[in-house]
């Protein structure tokens, strides 16, 4: 079953010069994949159904959750040290 997921960016910053963007993954499928959430209310359902569609329609192997311990500031170390350990990452708020 084919399924086509499209992520839109909403930010109008452009790139800083020497950066590119990680390669496309050609499927989920197998892998594990983080949210980070920012623990507003808005969040939990929202990624909640993510998780099932990540799981269920998309075959990732496991979903792992953290959240922000300061919604306004940028996300934690420690979080950001655990990223390199995903293959790809979901972050939002929930406002």
């Amino acid at each position: 079953k084919d399924t086509l997921m499209s992520l839109l960016d909403p930010t109008n910053e452009t790139m800083a010069a020497g950066l590119t963007p990680a390669p496309r993954l050609a499927s989920l499928e197998g892998l594990t994949v983080g949210i980070i959430t920012n623990a507003k209310e808005g969040t939990k359902g929202y990624f909640g159904h993510l998780d099932r569609m990540l799981r269920e329609e998309m075959g990732v192997a496991d979903v792992v959750w953290r959240e922000k311990s300061n919604y306004s500031a940028p996300c934690d170390a420690h979080i950001v040290q655990e990223i390199t350990n995903w293959h790809a990452v979901f972050a939002g708020v929930g406002d």
